[in-house]
């Protein structure tokens, strides 16, 4: 379990179980220079102080099994190689990880919900969670961070030949928390998966999504909504490594910033090797600037080394409230006010009416309504 190199010229050269593996970020790097390492409690350098806690209450679909288990279960960390120091530390740290499976053929009737809460952010706490669909199985799950903590882990999605997962992530976490997050899925032929990241809440959140393929005919989307406040840090960087043929995947990731100081960093990287023929890929970021003292970074990167693809494409766009669009609802009638919410729920409002979770989506909704509150009263 030593360290493994890739041969690409890409962000991700480098996976291994141990944390001596890799360097201790010193914000220079590509793949940390956005990241306000100060602001990270020590997680990405050994000096993060143990003993936090995040509880985990979870609520089972039928014929959907959630276990506790420990480091010795021989189906976690086999989908997923760490990919970085916080990763590793993430691994060697937990004690004891949550295993989700959705037997074969089995099609979940309602979500499986894993409910995460962090109780002290004063001191770093970590874990591991496995999602397993077994071939031709389905199921909808929904991870929700709510409450203070400094925590970082791996998510694992193992998704079977034919099976049909369906995740949906809510960062919620109280102000001040601290989260740096990978969520890895591995699918099989002719698999599909769908994820919904949605970051609001916490002092800086790193969320790392990734997608493999183990056969022809996987399809992966990906989406994601985030809102970001005054101070607030709000970071998503994807990988899509199309290594077989005939795979699809696409990314459409949307946030709105507000406030002095408020930063979204979003990195797109997509990978077409030589052996991915037949691939089709697209990925969009696009973010909406509501006041001044905001930042944005959106970084799309597609490396092609095929040039026998069905598609690939990428887009990034960030920019203010269209004053075009605020005069022609004004002269209408509608306040100042009440036109920039409106077009600020039809711009995050085409990827939240995505989630197929009617209490999930709703929550968005009304955390996107308070969101507008807030920045209404300064």
């Amino acid at each position: 379990m030593g360290l493994e190199q890739k041969p690409l010229s890409t962000l991700h050269e480098k996976a291994s179980y141990e944390v001596g593996d890799f360097d201790v970020p010193t914000g220079r790097e590509e793949e940390w220079r956005f990241t306000p390492l100060r602001r990270l409690r020590g997680l990405h350098n050994g000096t993060a102080e143990e003993g936090g806690k995040v509880l985990l209450e979870a609520e089972a679909a039928p014929g959907v099994t959630v276990e506790t288990v420990g480091r010795d279960d021989d189906r976690i960390g086999k989908a997923y190689v760490p990919a970085d120091r916080v990763s590793a530390q993430a691994w060697n740290s937990f004690t004891h990880a949550t295993v989700v499976t959705v037997p074969k053929e089995t099609v979940a009737p309602s979500p499986t919900v894993l409910r995460l809460r962090g109780e002290d952010a004063s001191a770093a706490a970590y874990g591991h969670t496995t999602i397993v669909l077994e071939p031709f199985a389905e199921a909808t799950v929904v991870l929700t961070h709510r409450g203070p903590a400094t925590y970082a882990d791996n998510v694992e999605f193992v998704v079977g030949d034919g099976a049909r997962l369906s995740v949906i992530s809510l960062q919620d976490w109280a102000d001040g928390s601290v989260h740096v997050s990978h969520q890895h899925a591995r699918l099989g032929r002719d698999a599909r998966f769908v994820s919904h990241n949605v970051s609001l809440g916490g002092d800086v959140v790193r969320i790392s999504p990734s997608v493999a393929y183990d056969g022809p005919g996987g399809d992966a989307e990906l989406y994601g909504v985030y809102f970001a406040d005054g101070g607030q840090h709000l970071e998503h960087r994807l990988l899509v490594d199309h290594a077989v043929p005939h795979c699809r995947s696409r990314v459409d990731y949307r946030g709105a910033l507000q406030d002095q100081d408020a930063h979204a960093v979003w990195i797109g990287d997509v990978i077409i090797r030589a052996e991915a023929e037949g691939t089709d890929t697209y990925e969009l970021n696009r973010n909406l600037v509501l006041t001044d003292g905001t930042r944005v970074d959106s970084v799309p990167n597609l490396e092609i080394l095929t040039g026998e693809v069905a598609g690939a494409g990428h887009a990034s766009a960030s920019g203010r409230l269209d004053d075009e669009h605020l005069f022609y609802l004004q002269a209408r009638g509608i306040t100042f006010d009440e036109a920039r919410r409106m077009v600020v729920r039809g711009f995050l409002g085409q990827l939240v009416e995505r989630i197929e979770v009617a209490e999930v989506r709703e929550k968005v909704r009304e955390a996107i309504e308070a969101e507008l509150d807030l920045g209404a009263e300064k």
